[in-house]
């Protein structure tokens, strides 16, 4: 009996001896090493923007845990106190509702510039995009340009080599550690963390977060890399479904572009037979995921535009027209539309209909934090006893009562009941709270024997109204109400 088994290869891929059919066999491994990227560092127009965007989100966010509001961190997240503070905004737990919209407004705004022009949230502020910039910056730096990178990985261990990889890798370390200190900056007041910090004395929390943000951040921007795009992100996989042929993506203008071929700067590429690409290969050795653009639009590509840069200056270079590669819609470049014929097919239905609900979204986002109540009320019911006779036979119902202060001043409160006949307060009905303080206070509810007998036993719906007073120029009455039940023994 032969066999008739196809043996796995050790080797990415195997061909078959020739056994004179035209089919070759083919045994490709599932486990084959991903290979190294060197991408080339570029210049010109949008990578002038990708840097700018690096700045900018860099900043913001090493920034942000510095910056004081009111004698304390203008933004951090005490989960400790189960406060938020955001400049002037204080939340509680409760307000999570603010959370979950901030995220569909995330979603939709993706949706929206997904429609209108690709992946553009991958290409200039996404995280992985931003920090692998940074990574191969420091890379750049210490190893030199991407041939002198290759040389030196393919090249023995020398002096030189020790220096320029433990340089870099120190950097790379200390700035994955700066990350993570930043990065618990936000929950832990930065200035303590830095004191803490110098002093070697993080809680273990505060160890683990740094210590495992820092290291996220050093392995995926730098050794992962494209593989955090290509096979960890979802959104490579999905993001075709937000195309449409009106999309504009990063295009290679295959009509204009072939058949490619190399000649001199002189030469009449008509006469040749060639269209205008030169097949100088650029374009694949700036790609940070190590497409080839030529091949048409990949999941792979994060719309960074780097081979357009890098095209455009080759096209100077030979005198030819620019935008070989650049952004255009598939409709675009089948039917030869011009730039303006793009641009205003960009307000088509889907693109509209984006709009519409994100800045419906956005101003009932806003809305509700405008018209957000300065301090918030929960009425709990004491379940240890749920109603009792007290002196002059009146019927008394406890209450636990939560006021959370959402000013950043002191603030006075005045409660009060209705909803029963002679229903009242008995003990104090004023209370001061603290900044932002949140306090549970304990109050009784009683009405008089004879009310008790008119309305009858059992629960009975009541309502508290708790009043801040205003105190200054500054400061308005403002009410809010909350409903609860008075119990009626027989």
């Amino acid at each position: 009996m032969s066999d008739t088994t196809t043996p796995i290869s050790s080797s990415p891929v195997e061909q078959a001896p020739d056994s004179g059919k035209d089919s070759v066999a083919e045994v490709v491994s599932l486990y084959q090493k991903s290979r190294k990227i060197y991408a080339r560092s570029v210049t010109g127009w949008f990578a002038t923007w990708r840097w700018a965007l690096v700045w900018l989100t860099q900043l913001v966010f090493y920034g942000l845990p510095w910056l004081s509001w009111n004698d304390r961190q203008a933004i951090l997240f005490d989960l400790g106190a189960r406060r938020f503070y955001i400049f002037g905004l204080v939340l509680y737990p409760q307000d999570f509702i603010y959370l979950t919209g901030l995220l569909i407004v995330s979603a939709y705004s993706l949706f929206l510039f997904t429609a209108v022009a690709g992946r553009l949230w991958c290409g200039y502020a996404c995280p992985q995009t931003v920090y692998t910039e940074i990574y191969m910056w420091f890379e750049q730096k210490f190893e030199g340009d991407r041939a002198q990178r290759m040389r030196l990985d393919q090249g023995p261990w020398t002096l030189e080599r020790l220096l320029r990889r433990s340089g870099k890798q120190l950097a790379w370390i200390l700035f994955g550690l700066w990350t993570g200190f930043t990065f618990v900056g936000y929950f832990t007041p930065i200035r303590v963390l830095g004191h803490e910090a110098l002093t070697l004395s993080f809680g273990p929390w505060e160890w683990f977060w740094v210590l495992f943000y820092g290291f996220a951040t050093y392995g995926n921007a730098g050794y992962m890399r494209e593989q955090v795009c290509k096979y960890m992100c979802p959104y490579a996989r999905f993001q075709s479904v937000m195309f449409d042929r009106d999309t504009l993506i990063i295009s290679y203008d295959t009509e204009r572009g072939e058949p490619r071929g190399s000649r001199s700067k002189k030469a009449d590429p008509a006469k040749m037979g060639l269209g205008s690409c030169v097949d100088c290969g650029l374009c694949v050795q700036v790609c940070p995921t190590g497409i080839d653009i030529r091949k048409g639009l990949q999941y792979e590509c994060i719309g960074c535009a780097a081979c357009i840069d890098v095209c455009n200056g080759i096209m100077d270079k030979m005198g030819y027209q620019r935008g070989l590669i650049r952004y255009a819609t598939e409709n675009g470049l089948e039917q030869h539309l011009d730039r303006g014929s793009m641009m205003r097919r960009i307000f088509r239905p889907r693109v509209l209909i984006y709009t519409t609900i994100l800045i419906a979204i956005l101003s009932a986002f806003a809305l509700s934090i405008y018209l957000r109540s300065p301090f918030r009320v929960d009425v709990v019911r004491d379940r240890a006893s749920l109603a009792r006779i007290v002196d002059d036979g009146r019927v008394e119902n406890v209450y636990r009562i939560q006021i959370m202060n959402s000013a950043e001043e002191k603030q006075k409160y005045q409660l009060n009941v209705r909803g029963l006949p002679g229903i009242m307060i008995a003990g104090p009905s004023s209370f001061e709270l603290d900044p932002a303080e949140a306090r549970w206070i304990t109050v009784s509810a009683q009405i008089p024997f004879e009310a008790a007998q008119q309305v009858g036993s059992g629960m009975h719906g009541i309502q508290f109204d708790v009043e801040r007073l205003a105190h200054d120029d500054k400061t308005h009455p403002v009410q809010v109400e909350e409903k609860s039940t008075f119990m009626v023994p027989r």
